[in-house]
């Protein structure tokens, strides 16, 4: 059975207000074209919803019931429309976030409080699984997008849109005892070096750049999160793989120095990886502008 919608929405003034008239009024059209959208309902249902009286009109008992029903379906339309302008004008909604801890603390937090500003009303959940696990929850619809260091190993249709170059380097505490600051590749497996897990992004990315150069590290220290490696540099633990943007504040204040290694490292970026085909929701939209800097 196909109604027209606005059949319904007729029979559900009517049935509020008891009164043809009235109900037209409300509804801005004229009374006969009630009655004959009342009628026409009638005969596709295929009974009585209405018992005429000279007062108005009461609802029979299949009436009452189906008033139920219509009744509570349109409250719902009526929901629906409202918090769809709501999250259109961002006065409500959700953003779920894939991201690593680094990046969180070190990249995302500015524009998260940047974002909280301009939409208080947004929630953000946020994941820090591995990359394989935020892979998973994002080809499974639970996560929005991921934030990761680039190139990031991945199965399935996504793209990618590139935030910002990073560069890795390795720096050491001022405090540090070394002989020299420019190093040659060769020379590294020679210092104590404190670098994150293989597997990890950041160590795969060093790892095939070394291997490249037929270089191959044994670190004296490795620790699971960019965050403590950077905490054990600090300290004096000994030489630290760490990406010199996030530091910049350490390297102007001579708190870290960074070490020189021969040939460089290449530059490497920060990406925001989507489903293709998705469609992300009004707020989603609204925070990746943000972050490519489409909105300022």
């Amino acid at each position: 059975m196909n109604i027209d919608f606005e059949l319904y929405r007729i029979f559900n003034e009517v049935a509020n207000t008891g009164n043809i008239t009235l109900a037209s009024e409300r509804l801005h059209i004229s009374q006969p074209a009630v009655s004959k959208s009342i009628k026409n309902l009638e005969n596709q249902l295929g009974g009585p919803l209405f018992v005429r009286t000279k007062k108005g009109v009461i609802l029979t008992e299949e009436g009452k019931e189906f008033h139920r029903y219509i009744n509570t379906a349109i409250d719902y339309i009526r929901n629906a429309e409202h918090k769809f302008t709501d999250m259109v004008n961002l006065d409500s909604g959700i953003i779920r976030i894939g991201i690593s801890r680094s990046l969180m603390r070190f990249y995302l937090l500015p524009y998260l409080k940047k974002f909280r500003t301009l939409y208080p009303h947004i929630k953000i959940e946020i994941s820090t699984n591995k990359a394989s696990e935020l892979i998973h929850l994002l080809n499974n619809g639970l996560i929005d997008f991921i934030i990761a260091n680039l190139p990031m190993s991945k199965d399935g249709d996504f793209f990618t849109t590139k935030l910002m170059d990073i560069q890795d380097i390795f720096a050491v505490s001022r405090d540090y005892n070394i002989d020299k600051y420019d190093i040659k590749l060769d020379d590294l497996p020679n210092y104590p070096l404190i670098l994150q897990p293989k597997g990890n992004n950041t160590r795969d990315y060093l790892d095939n750049f070394l291997s490249k150069n037929n270089v191959y590290l044994e670190p004296e220290m490795t620790l699971a999160s960019y965050g403590l490696v950077e905490d054990m540099t600090k300290i004096g633990y000994g030489i630290g793989y760490l990406v010199e943007d996030f530091i910049k504040d350490d390297l102007d204040k001579g708190n870290l120095i960074k070490i020189h290694t021969t040939p460089s490292i290449p530059p490497r970026s920060i990406g925001l990886i989507e489903k293709r085909n998705s469609i992300p929701s009004f707020a989603s939209k609204k925070l990746i502008d943000l972050l490519i800097k489409k909105e300022q």
